[in-house]
């Protein structure tokens, strides 16, 4: 079936049925085993809402390969630290809904946190709550500015998997160690799932799309397309033959300090899979990764650097 331009059961503008909401992974996992039985094929977006063009690029995708596409919309509390965004996240369930239906998602899965872990308030350094492990990957980069960051998102995707029972997860190149993240958790532990990363999709002049944008003031936002020219600047050095991964990174770090509402935490050259990082660009795949705080906003953006 993949390869095939559209969906197998693929329908119209005029032709579309009402796409569920389903509120409990007992529901959800219900209606997954109804059309796997009938041989269709699931895709499937895990979100945490305030959907934006980036995020209706993977359900296009994910239509383009699937029978049937989900989605969910779950503001997860165990992925953010004691002094991190949950409270104020951006949460527009109606209008996101909306979007959804307009683009012809099948199902959106909105669990309640109780729904997910069987209290309001989980806990996962408690020790009281099995979790997911993510390994060497997960602790480096962002693992390190944000500890238990990713133990946090391998955790409830794998808790999505199995309400959803997907057979392909889409998830943004933005996020890049995030998906590696899970590419690696997906195959380490057998799910049989496999896990598509996407390009990242951009405003005009560069600027990942990404929904905390919405935090950035005005001048914020001008400020934080130093990112993408620093991404772009190391990119250019390695087009012309630059291979010293240092004198990438320097080029990165040179540009941001340019700006002085942008605060670097990283700027860096690594390994494709690994996230290990690099002393020379040779013929094995290369992204270079960056992360800031501008203003109060934490960013995070990577391109793919051009082989010799």
């Amino acid at each position: 079936m993949r390869g095939q331009k559209g969906r197998k059961n693929a329908k119209g503008p005029t032709d579309r049925s009402a796409m569920l909401m389903l509120e409990t992974p007992k529901e959800m996992q219900a209606v997954s085993e109804t059309w796997r039985g009938s041989g269709q094929e699931i895709g499937f977006v895990p979100t945490m809402g305030a959907l934006h063009e980036g995020h209706l690029s993977l359900f296009r995708r994910a239509q383009e390969e699937s029978d049937r596409v989900v989605a969910s919309i779950f503001v997860n509390p165990t992925q953010f630290g004691a002094n991190e965004d949950f409270d104020t996240y951006p949460r527009r369930l109606r209008r996101d809904r909306e979007r959804l239906e307009e683009v012809g998602c099948d199902a959106l899965f909105v669990p309640s946190v109780e729904a997910m872990y069987g209290t309001s308030s989980p806990n996962v350094d408690s020790g009281e709550r099995p979790h997911v492990e993510v390994g060497r990957i997960g602790h480096l980069w962002e693992g390190l500015e944000r500890p238990g960051h990713f133990r946090g998102v391998a955790t409830v995707v794998a808790m999505l998997f199995h309400a959803v029972l997907p057979h392909r997860a889409y998830f943004g190149e933005k996020d890049y160690q995030q998906l590696k993240v899970i590419q690696n958790m997906a195959r380490s532990l057998l799910f049989g799932i496999e896990i598509v990363g996407c390009p990242t999709v951009r405003e005009s002049d560069g600027l990942a799309m990404s929904s905390r944008n919405a935090y950035l003031s005005e001048e914020e936002r001008e400020a934080a397309i130093k990112l993408y020219q620093a991404l772009n600047a190391a990119a250019e050095l390695a087009r012309k033959g630059a291979r010293d991964a240092s004198v990438l990174a320097r080029k990165m770090h040179d540009i941001c300090d340019t700006e002085p509402l942008v605060e670097l935490q990283y700027a860096a050259v690594v390994e494709a899979e690994t996230l290990t990082p690099l002393e020379c660009v040779d013929e094995h795949p290369a992204r270079a990764i960056v992360a800031a705080h501008v203003g109060t906003t934490h960013l995070v953006d990577n391109i793919e650097l051009p082989s010799p």
